[in-house]
């Protein structure tokens, strides 16, 4: 069942979101070479209790940290360690923040250094799906047309989208209905109705879209080892259009 919020209940769901996108504009800051993907997450895990946010993924299933820090061929969930960032890598950091009984979720793509010209076109292309994605996102439209537009533009240049992780639904739970792939064709699926809140996050490959697991029942990689990029935001469906919960504006 798909819940569907009012524009009271949207406006309780700011907060949360936005503790998220202040944790972005702060620790873009510390993202270079030599820095670990450790200290990013315990940077972060410490200015979402500062603004009196929750975090809530450490301990989530048993996944062990604050953030997602997603590196190169890590798709997601990748967990942070003492490994240093390394001039020419990307790095995903996906946060949720509960705050208020509601949650936000959102992903950003960053690159560490000075990268190859097909890295940037990876990560321009992912945040072109993603804004896509949204703009599509309108009342008594279909889901159809936010993954078809997602699919055509990654395909179009010659990338793949991750389909065994899926978007989702977002409110008082972090994983509400609807579960869907960013592939698909416009004019179907569910009706998009005022008040539906949700993610939209393409994980968008060089090579195959197919994914493989670590033995730490976490870390998802590209299964042929190649490059993956991702953004991700926390959208509202509104009569004036989409709604963008977790942007980041300063």
């Amino acid at each position: 069942m798909i819940i569907l919020k009012s524009p009271r209940e949207i406006e309780e769901m700011k907060p949360a979101s936005q503790i998220i996108a202040d944790c972005y504009r702060n620790v873009s800051k510390l993202i270079e070479p030599g820095i670990t993907t450790r200290e990013i997450n315990d940077f972060v895990a410490k200015h979402i209790t500062k603004l009196g946010g929750k975090q809530f993924t450490k301990g989530y299933n048993g996944f062990p940290a604050e953030t997602c820090t997603s590196v190169n061929d890590v798709v997601a969930h990748g967990i942070p360690s003492n490994r240093a960032l390394m001039d020419g890598d990307l790095l995903k950091l996906d946060i949720v923040v509960e705050y208020g009984g509601w949650f936000g979720d959102s992903c950003w793509c960053y690159a560490v250094g000075n990268i190859r010209p097909e890295a940037q076109k990876l990560m321009k292309v992912a945040k072109e799906c993603l804004d896509l994605g949204i703009a599509r996102a309108l009342p008594g439209g279909r889901l159809g047309d936010i993954t078809s537009a997602i699919q055509q533009h990654a395909e179009a240049n010659g990338y793949s989208l991750v389909r065994d992780l899926l978007a989702h639904g977002i409110g008082r739970s972090l994983h509400e209905e609807p579960n869907y792939e960013h592939i698909g064709v416009a004019g179907k699926g569910i009706r998009l109705k005022e008040g539906m809140v949700f993610t939209i996050e393409p994980m968008v490959n060089q090579g195959t879209y197919r994914i493989t697991i670590d033995d730490d029942q976490w870390t998802a990689r590209t299964a042929d080892g190649k490059l993956s990029a991702q953004y991700e935001h926390t959208i509202a469906i509104t009569s004036d259009g989409p709604l963008v919960l977790t942007a980041q504006q300063e």
